[in-house]
């Protein structure tokens, strides 16, 4: 009995100390890799030069821009005067471009991504006949390029008499087949079909489980297609480029570009500086949006990718 007891009180104290002991690290976790270090370093600048050039030169007058450096400000601190210049030169032009990118933010991106969240929670909680043609037709669609289905669309909508109109925009700008495929892959894991059937049994009907169960839970995965559409949208350049003619129209790409096109010309080098703070404001609504979302962004994609 004595003996036991001494070895059991041995036991404790080992099991004691080995609580308290400290678990040595994986080897080569936790080192950093100076080749890894440098190119990340190198990414860093890369991706933040061509902003920095942006603000700085944003600052600057026409006359700043021609004597100073690219990377460094000149004597005068111009940038309130170009933001001016910006939203009121040609009769507000440059605020009717925002307004138009805006709309089609809203209704395109917007749009695309509500069809997203919908149609990908029925394909990953929906059993029908030819669901498997249908993973199949969103796979092939992801893998298509929106540029090559420009030129057939312009051709649709020119019978339809919908060129040159916002509807050119926003009807393709609502068709997402990497939105769908990507909620359609989150669903599958987010919203568990435990919970489903525990809101049918309660005597909830299928849009009322929807709203109520399905949607909160699917909220990272909305809030990470929401930001991949906006900037799609946002960026779009091709489509309108070939959809509009009239001005009044034009996205903040169009209309940029045809102030550079301005600029390029004999007499037009006046508006350059206009091109750049134009293009500043053009980027801020973007980083704004990543900032305020991005803890929603990521989340997003690490529930979609992870078994639970």
């Amino acid at each position: 009995m004595a003996a036991t007891t001494r070895v059991t009180a041995r036991a404790l104290r080992v099991r004691r100390g080995n609580r308290h002991a400290r678990v040595p690290a994986p080897r080569g976790r936790g080192r950093r890799s100076p080749l890894l270090t440098a190119v990340t370093a190198l990414m860093l600048v890369y991706t933040l030069l061509p902003l920095a050039w942006l603000l700085i030169n944003a600052t600057k007058t026409q006359e700043g821009l021609l004597d100073s450096f690219g990377l460094w400000f000149a004597g005068d601190f111009a940038l309130l005067d170009n933001l001016v210049t910006t939203f009121t030169y040609g009769g507000g032009v440059f605020t009717r471009w925002l307004l138009n990118t805006l709309l089609y933010v809203v209704a395109g991106a917007g749009g695309a991504t509500l069809l997203a969240t919908l149609g990908g929670y029925g394909l990953a909680h929906f059993d029908f006949p030819g669901k498997k043609a249908v993973f199949a037709i969103v796979i092939g669609a992801v893998a298509v390029p929106g540029t090559a289905l420009a030129v057939p669309t312009f051709l649709m909508f020119s019978e339809m008499g919908l060129t040159d109109t916002p509807w050119a925009i926003i009807i393709p700008s609502l068709v997402s087949p990497f939105g769908l495929y990507l909620m359609w892959a989150f669903a599958a894991d987010a919203v568990p079909r435990e919970i489903l059937e525990s809101a049918r049994m309660d005597g909830a009907r299928e849009f009322q489980t929807f709203l109520g169960v399905a949607l909160p839970l699917l909220a990272p995965g909305t809030v990470t297609v929401l930001l991949f559409n906006v900037v799609a949208t946002w960026n779009n350049y091709f489509l309108p480029l070939i959809m509009l003619k009239d001005p009044d129209w034009y996205p903040l790409t169009l209309g940029l570009n045809a102030w550079n096109e301005q600029a390029g010309t004999a007499g037009g080098e006046a508006v350059f500086h206009l091109v750049i703070t134009g293009s500043l404001v053009t980027v801020i609504p973007l980083i704004a949006a990543f900032l305020l979302l991005q803890r929603y962004w990521r989340s997003g994609l690490a529930s979609g990718g992870v078994k639970q």
